[in-house]
Parts: structure tokens; sequence; C-alpha cells
């Protein structure tokens, strides 16, 4: 197996974050690889359905929302050495932007939280489940315990 040469850490910025960071981090030192981090602020089901407006429209919320989104990302990008220039926040569907940011830069390896749901929740979706499905590198899933 070739060592890993590029990770992409997918921070959700959960309360179990950390633990999912710490696991890229240290993979990144053993292999001497660099390191990425990537958000996603995932789309908001803001149109209008045939029940009407799911949630109002409002340019100042998403501005706030993204606005936020950097700062939390800077913040854990200096607490975890991650340079800027290695650190993506994007707007879209969590999976399908997280995959297609690892494609575009050559990623090894995707490192994701995975609450490691079954039943009901897993039909709904999971993150996780998906990239590993449709990632074309390989992904680490940390799992996460339950408070």
């Amino acid at each position: 197996m070739d060592t890993y040469r590029h990770i992409l850490l997918a921070a959700d910025f959960s309360t179990h974050g950390d633990c999912v960071a710490d696991r890229a981090v240290d993979l990144s030192q053993r292999y001497q690889s660099e390191l990425s981090v990537i958000h996603v602020v995932d789309n908001l089901p803001i149109a209008d359905s045939i029940y009407g407006p799911v949630i109002p429209f409002s340019e100042d919320f998403t501005s706030e929302l993204i606005e936020t989104s950097k700062s939390r990302l800077a913040e854990f990008a200096e607490k975890f050495s991650i340079p800027a220039d290695h650190c993506w926040l994007e707007i879209g569907s969590p999976k399908l932007e997280i995959i297609r940011i690892a494609e575009a830069n050559n990623i090894d390896l995707i490192v994701v939280g995975s609450h490691g749901r079954h039943g009901l929740e897993l039909l709904l979706g999971s993150t996780a489940n998906s990239i590993l499905h449709h990632a074309i590198c390989d992904v680490l899933a940390v799992r996460l315990k339950e408070d």
C-alpha cells in the first residue's frame, strides 16, 4: 500500500469534531502528508414547495451562516495547524461537495465522523456512508460515541 500524501478532514464542528480531527492529524503526521479541511454549509430548503415555503428566504441569515462558518473554519484550522490554503468552505450537499473537492485536489484519504446509525436513520441518509460508497479514494469513518 502506498502512503497517504494528502488527507482531507471533513469537519462538521460538532461536539465530537475534535476526535475526528485528532485522528486526521495523527494520520497526517504518521504519513508525513498534507492535511486539508473542508466544511460544507448544507443547502437550506428555502424554495417554495407545493406546500408553500419551507423556510422564509433571508439573505441576512444565509450571509450570517456563511460568515459564522468561515470564522469557525479559521479557528478550527488554527487549532489543528492547518494552513489557510488547505481550507475549503463550500455550500451545497456535504456528501457531493466533499467528494468533488477530494477528486479535484488528488486527496488520498477522506476522514469523516460517523454516528453509526441504523434502520430508519440510515435510510434517511448518512453523509459518511455516502462518501464511503462514492469516493474514489480511501475513506476513514471515525466512530462517534453518543452522549
